[in-house]
């Protein structure tokens, strides 16, 4: 089994403010874009159990509530560079 990749999401909300979010839970960007695809299909919150928010150094699990989040960039990286919102 592949080790868990640190993967950078990054939840645009309807406010226009930025929230961004460290996880250990996924292998790579395609699983977490599946998880998050899933997440807003059955219109639940995602559930992170080894997230770091905004740069903190604790682990922490994390619910985020879908509902109020207009888009989400997921990259290996935190930089402009990695792409724009969809």
């Amino acid at each position: 089994m592949p080790e868990k990749v640190a993967i950078i999401l990054r939840f645009h909300l309807m406010g226009g403010e930025d929230v961004s979010v460290m996880s250990g839970d996924f292998d790579g960007e395609e699983e977490a874009v599946a998880a998050i695809a899933r997440a807003l299909d059955e219109r639940r919150s995602l559930v992170l159990m080894r997230a770091r928010y905004d740069r903190e150094t604790d682990v922490n699990g994390v619910v985020i509530n879908l509902a109020n989040v207009v888009s989400v960039r997921v990259s290996k990286t935190d930089r402009t560079e990695a792409g724009q919102y969809l």
